[in-house]
């Protein structure tokens, strides 16, 4: 790693063990190894160190996007409905699963989720950010699909936000139950799938 990716990375850590207000600019600079001043050379300031973590965790979720094969509402060109009505229950299932191990998993959101978490009284404005790509960009992105769905008549006609939030609620919760616990996994994963052919049941209109 560069000297700034090193920055970067033992920054999140200790944003993660010490929280965001409790970790100093020279904390990070003695996890890194060098003097406070070098780290001033590659960042100005500990909140540009912390903006470039929140650019860090935003290209790995768009990494798994694309590691799905998952299409994105940037593209218009390719509506994601598109790719969903494809997909039965196994497949809905798998994706899912994929989607709640790397939130689960993944080094760098699950270090992001417990600093968000940790400072959510304290720092508002990190919160916000966290809000922003865990929950508002998620179920937005949903409305939008199953909008298309309903359209479409793959789903039955309703609230698209409201089917958003009952097929996300469960995933999110699953995450906080078991973000500090992730050798749990196969637990969480056997419960996800229940969530999923329940909303696989009553939301989708049969062949």
């Amino acid at each position: 790693m560069t000297t700034k990716e090193k920055i970067t990375e033992e920054a999140l850590t200790l944003f993660a063990e010490k929280g965001y207000k409790g970790t100093s600019v020279k904390n990070i600079a003695d996890a890194v190894g060098i003097k406070d001043a070098s780290l001033y050379n590659h960042f100005k300031s500990k909140q540009e160190i912390f903006d470039s973590i929140v650019e860090l965790v935003s290209k790995h979720i768009s990494g798994l996007s694309e590691t799905l094969g998952v299409p994105q509402y940037d593209k218009p060109d390719t509506p994601a409905s598109g790719f969903f009505i494809k997909l039965d229950l196994d497949g809905l299932k798998k994706i899912t699963r994929e989607s709640f191990v790397f939130y689960l998993t993944d080094p760098y959101i699950s270090r992001f989720w417990r600093i968000a978490h940790m400072e959510q009284y304290a720092n508002p404005e990190i919160y916000a950010m966290f809000r922003k790509i865990f929950m508002e960009d998620a179920i937005s992105y949903q409305e939008k699909l199953f909008k298309e769905m309903m359209e479409q008549g793959v789903f039955y006609p309703g609230d698209a936000r409201a089917t958003a939030i009952s097929f996300y609620s469960p995933i999110y919760l699953l995450l906080s139950m078991y973000s500090n616990q992730p050798e749990r996994k196969e637990e969480a994963l056997e419960i996800l799938d229940r969530q999923v052919e329940e909303f696989f049941r009553i939301y989708r209109k049969k062949d």
